[in-house]
């Protein structure tokens, strides 16, 4: 039987991450905070839920709260519509729908005032969930920053992220990385549509685009979208949260779009290589991107790291085997080239690279010789270990870096 060679696909990552004169970017989704462990009430918890466990607390709230029944009407369209489970991406999403064609009347037995409601209700629920302190431990998401700031580079690192969280941002903070997020200011930062576009600071800047909006990004009907720390008095201030790629008003519209701009043209710079951590490739428009951008650039490389086994991203599979430039790699097996293929047996001097590559436990090689392989680096943790090691013992030292 044929197999795709670990080692060779963890070199070749290597090598991609160690050049200075290549565009790297690194697209972070909703499995990463859920690989940061934190013990709460004597056992051991994600610092931040993933969408199944965040769709439950929300879902708790909003059932125990003023707004039961409404909420209630929401999710009976679901079940009328044969999804009874919902998340809460697409609870939102259909809320927003709804929304956008009531106009000043009811629909589906729900009033516009009252989607306007829940849509707050949601976004403040969703906030309370996600707003959440790294660890003073060295997370992979220090890992990352301080990987960032080692080396001096041609093109700028660009961080592509669909989470609301602020994980990234104390993480670049803590170790003085400088970045540019797409706002200028300080007091009421406001959206630079511009700069996004002519892309004129120095290649030290990190680039960072939330692609789905963030927390502490508020729509005003005086200044547009502005990023800032909402205070007490402002809980029902309207924050930006984008589930989904609905076409919205044109005041939340423009940061959507140009992140999702920034992405596309990011894929289609020349040898450009984007790393996916956390990603399960269940947002269909994220998805065409990647393959309607990798299609116009065969130099271009996306490396999909993957924490399960690959039977478990039924739409990864079907993007990787129609871009011969995505390499997907799972924990049992890869599609590289298009072909998909169990990764090679190797021997037990072989599991001795910071975890990336174990050995299965569930090993059945009847050659003692030889043991089946887990490829790890779909672990964020393990993606962290690996920056470190590309990085080496010289690592600032917290002190240095803590603001």
């Amino acid at each position: 039987m044929v197999h795709h060679e670990p080692l060779l696909q963890l070199n070749y990552l290597h090598q991609c991450l160690s050049q200075n004169k290549r565009p790297i970017g690194f697209f972070l989704s909703a499995g990463c905070p859920v690989s940061i462990k934190i013990r709460e009430d004597g056992e051991e918890i994600p610092l931040i839920p993933d969408i199944s466990g965040l769709t439950q607390i929300i879902r708790t709230n909003l059932l125990r709260s003023s707004q039961k029944e409404k909420f209630g009407i929401i999710i009976s369209h679901f079940e009328e519509d044969g999804n009874p489970n919902p998340n809460i991406e697409q609870i939102l999403t259909h809320i927003r729908s709804l929304r956008q064609v009531a106009g000043n009347q009811e629909i589906r037995g729900i009033k516009a005032v009252d989607l306007d409601t829940l849509d707050t209700e949601i976004c403040t629920e969703i906030v309370k969930a996600v707003k959440k302190d790294l660890p003073e431990a060295m997370t992979p998401y220090h890992k990352l920053s301080t990987w960032i700031n080692t080396v001096q580079r041609d093109f700028p690192v660009e961080i592509f992220t669909t989470n609301y969280d602020l994980l990234i941002e104390q993480a670049l903070e803590y170790y003085r990385v400088p970045y540019f997020d797409g706002f200028s200011g300080s007091n009421h930062s406001f959206f630079d549509s511009f700069s996004i576009e002519e892309n004129i600071l120095p290649p030290k800047w990190a680039r960072l685009w939330k692609l789905h909006g963030s927390i502490n990004w508020f729509q005003s009907s005086k200044s547009g979208i502005t990023r800032r720390i909402a205070q007490p008095n402002e809980a029902d201030l309207c924050r930006v949260i984008h589930p989904s790629h609905l076409k919205y008003v044109e005041s939340r519209k423009m940061p959507y779009l140009a992140m999702i701009d920034r992405l596309k043209n990011f894929i289609k710079q020349p040898h450009s290589v984007l790393i996916t951590c956390g990603y399960s490739f269940r947002d269909e428009h994220i998805n065409a991107i990647f393959s309607e951008s990798l299609h116009g650039n065969p130099t271009a490389i996306i490396f999909a790291l993957l924490h399960s086994n690959i039977e478990k991203y039924p739409e990864a599979i079907t993007i990787a085997k129609n871009s011969p430039n995505i390499n997907l790699l799972a924990k049992n097996a890869a599609i590289i080239g298009t072909k998909q293929r169990l990764w090679a047996e190797k021997t037990e001097s072989d599991f001795e690279i910071s975890g990336a590559i174990t050995k299965s436990e569930e090993n059945t090689i009847t050659d003692p010789l030889f043991c089946q392989v887990v490829f790890n680096l779909g672990n964020f943790n393990k993606f962290g270990d690996q920056l470190e090691d590309i990085m080496g013992s010289d690592k600032p030292k917290e002190s240095e870096g803590h603001v």
